[in-house]
């Protein structure tokens, strides 16, 4: 079919869900955009979407509109200039949130291949959309570059209502490092030396993830539980350091919700067995996640405060992301048996401005609550915060803090009595 067939199953009002970041279709996006004069109130809905279009940027109001679970590289661009919307939701919440309160009309989605038997793979990803697999309208972009993942994210052609081929290319993402002697470089060094043999990992993408995953190889029967596998993962699959012989739920497989890397990685996930989609709402549950025994979780914030609320979504007190996944998986390291949390930042802005805090800056929600921040690393060390009292956790922050702000960050704290009399 043509990109166009898509076009008879859109009527005014029409709410259209896309999957999360590469699993975006993106000739199927392009068409709705070029014909967006002939639509009226038609919304896509969607989360890290990396690409950016004309209607993200408010150009055909009242006819498509963009509405974003957590802010990507391109619809950043959308959401700063006032003309698309974003919501304010966990990663795990986003499936109750598409079903019971957008009740989405149809979803579109990239997919592998059909094998054999008919079947095809929203390839990067399960996410929020497995769901409605069988109980939506689907309309597939087939794309030989989408690689033909094992999970909960298979769709037969007799689930799908139209599709059409494509050979755009996948979303990549190199696998950068941090250079050597860098802030991040120096937490990355505190952090790996934490984890141990049989530990199971959640970690993102970027370059302090990957830099903490390439100095893992020498570990054995790492587990892996994460929200998105990346191209590290796929190395300590290759050396051995990953079997996941010790994980409680889906043993010898890496568990995930999406992928985003390079070609290597996808062409790597492309019919192996020990890669495994699961919806957001099982990888992302913290009950779940708790499940798993030395459960560790790295997250990376943009300041963090002197009770240690970590605020990860805005820099400047403007969007830059949004909530994630990061709460999901701080409850569920805790509530693991010899699970442990770590919420990482350098210590300054790139204009040396404290991200360890008194108070958070104006309209920088907390992301991840106190009562559920484990440990906050910096350059400058490991901030241990579990099982403190408020004058202890605060002390902590600041001897992590940039040696040149420790001095008022300390002033500040007493006048607040945030550091009791006691502790002095």
């Amino acid at each position: 079919m043509a990109p166009e067939a898509l076009l008879e199953h859109i009527r005014p009002g029409t709410k259209i869900l896309v999957p999360v970041a590469g699993c975006e279709p993106p000739t199927l996006l392009d068409m709705l955009d070029a014909h967006a004069d002939q639509l009226e109130d038609v919304r896509v809905y969607q989360m890290c979407t990396e690409s950016l279009r004309p209607y993200q940027m408010g150009e055909y109001p009242g006819k498509l509109t963009h509405h974003e679970f957590f802010l990507g590289g391109g619809s950043r661009k959308g959401h700063a200039n006032g003309t698309s919307e974003l919501y304010p939701v966990n990663f795990s919440m986003i499936p109750e949130l598409v079903r019971d309160h957008i009740k989405p009309d149809i979803l579109i989605a990239s997919v592998s291949e059909p094998d054999e038997h008919g079947y095809m793979s929203i390839g990067l990803g399960a996410d929020y959309s497995v769901q409605f697999i069988g109980n939506l309208p689907i309309f597939g972009e087939i794309n030989a570059k989408v690689p033909h993942s094992f999970g909960q994210n298979q769709i037969h052609a007799r689930q799908m209502v139209g599709a059409t081929r494509s050979d755009a290319p996948v979303l990549e993402v190199p696998p950068l490092l941090p250079a050597e002697g860098s802030a991040e470089h120096r937490i990355a060094e505190l952090i790996a030396p934490e984890i141990e043999d049989r530990d199971c990992l959640q970690l993102g993408i970027g370059k302090l993830p990957n830099a903490i995953l390439a100095m893992l190889k020498d570990r054995e029967d790492l587990g892996v539980h994460t929200e998105l596998m990346s191209d590290g993962v796929m190395d300590l699959v290759e050396c051995g350091a990953v079997t996941g012989r010790f994980k409680r739920s889906h043993p010898r497989q890496c568990v995930a919700t999406f992928i985003m890397g390079t070609r290597k990685l996808y062409d790597w996930v492309d019919r192996n067995p020990v890669v495994y989609l699961d919806a957001v709402d099982r990888t992302n549950d913290p009950f779940l996640i708790g499940q798993e025994p030395n459960m560790v979780s790295v997250n990376a914030t943009t300041e963090v405060d002197l009770l240690g609320q970590a605020a990860s979504e805005t820099i400047a007190g403007r969007f830059y992301s949004g909530a994630g996944g990061q709460l999901d998986f701080a409850i569920g390291a805790r509530r693991s048996e010899g699970g442990r949390g770590y919420i990482v930042c350098p210590s300054v802005t790139r204009d040396g401005a404290s991200r360890i805090k008194v108070e958070l800056g104006t309209n920088s929600p907390v992301t991840t609550h106190k009562n559920y921040i484990d440990n906050v690393v910096t350059e400058h060390g490991i901030a241990r915060l579990r099982g403190t009292d408020y004058s202890t956790r605060a002390r902590r922050l600041i001897e992590v803090a940039h040696p040149d702000h420790r001095e008022d960050l300390y002033r500040r704290a007493r006048e607040l009595n945030i550091i009791s009399r006691l502790a002095e």
